[in-house]
């Protein structure tokens, strides 16, 4: 039999989701007999059973569990490759960026304003993302470029802007509070915040230890981390530029030098051919630098150590760069935007 059709798959997952067929037709406007026969249809073209039924409830197979999830995957890529390739087919293109709340502002201001100088360059709308969202909006099409700092680098090509330190932030009133610099096994007793995904962050990465356990309050953005510390509900490892932005009188700040430092990079589609990402990766690259928005104590060095393998001035039929330490497939060519 042949392979199954798109419209099956999808009608799958409403099913799966559901596990019921009325709710199920219902969501997807039609009637129930057709999609009944529809899921009979796919079950016959694969050859094995992706439901149990009974009289009164259905539920997934081992098979069907394994489609379940498989289909996502093939469904994600499907709708991410029709919104990539209707983008690139409008009239008047534009580059879509898209970045956490109050990362990279001033750097952002200054590649547009370099964008804008050129009559051919394509205008840059800025969509701002929640926490560990940037790789995702970028992995399916509705951003062409994202600067992050947590990232899941799967589909994504990745160059690092720069490091920071990051800062033990504790209730004003905290015995810690009275300790000028701290360590992460100071922390160890102490609650740490929660992220609702936690998939999306290396857990330990934000915990400072891989001893002390993530007992504190799920926040979702850094304000509500701020509030539940305010509080003394939580001790939180944050970027020094995030404390450097919201210096209040209830919060303090104490250095904890062997936490790992925090890293704001640069992600956009792996194997990307497109122009206007290079330039603007080649553009913030380029005007990336130590700067009032993220505190004083950023530590730029590490930025670029590896950009000459990435920016590759050969034309992008070369066989490969380096990114990362690792050899990646069909570059794009970063050039200097045109003074």
């Amino acid at each position: 039999m042949p392979d199954p059709e798109i419209r099956e798959l999808r009608y799958f997952r409403a099913v799966a989701e559901d596990l019921n067929i009325t709710h199920a037709a219902e969501r997807l406007g039609i009637a129930q007999p057709p999609l009944s026969r529809a899921m009979r249809q796919l079950e016959r073209r694969l050859g094995v059973a992706l439901f149990d039924r009974t009289e009164h409830r259905l539920a997934l197979t081992t098979a069907g569990e394994t489609l379940f999830a498989e289909a996502a995957v093939v469904l994600g890529a499907l709708d991410s490759a029709v919104r990539r390739t209707r983008r690139a087919g409008e009239p008047e293109h534009r580059l879509v960026v898209t970045a956490y709340p109050g990362v990279a502002t001033e750097l952002l201001h200054r590649v547009r304003e370099q964008f804008r100088a050129n009559p051919d360059a394509p205008g840059i709308e800025v969509v701002l993302s929640g926490f560990g969202e940037q790789a995702d909006l970028v992995r399916d099409g509705r951003a062409d470029v994202a600067i992050a700092g947590c990232v899941d680098g799967r589909g994504v090509d990745t160059e690092l802007l720069w490091t920071e330190p990051r800062v033990a932030a504790l209730a004003s009133g905290h015995e810690l509070a009275g300790r000028a610099v701290l360590s992460a096994a100071d922390l160890v007793a102490e609650p740490a915040p929660r992220w609702p995904e936690p998939a999306v962050v290396d857990r330990g990465f934000w915990l400072g230890n891989p001893d002390r356990p993530a007992d504190g309050p799920v926040v979702r953005d850094s304000a509500q981390l701020l509030e539940v510390v305010a509080l003394g509900q939580a001790v939180a490892l944050v970027p020094a530029s995030l404390a450097a932005r919201n210096v209040r009188p209830d919060v303090t700040y104490r250095p904890v030098p062997d936490a790992a430092p925090y890293r704001t990079v640069l992600l956009w589609p792996s194997g990307s051919r497109s122009p206007w990402t290079a330039r603007f990766v080649r553009a913030c690259l380029d005007l990336a630098a130590p700067s009032a928005e993220r505190g004083p104590a950023v530590d730029a060095s590490e930025r670029g150590h590896h950009v000459d393998h990435v920016l590759d001035e050969e034309p992008a039929r070369s066989q490969g760069r380096r990114c990362n330490h690792q050899v990646m497939p069909s570059p794009i060519c970063v050039k200097p935007l045109a003074r």
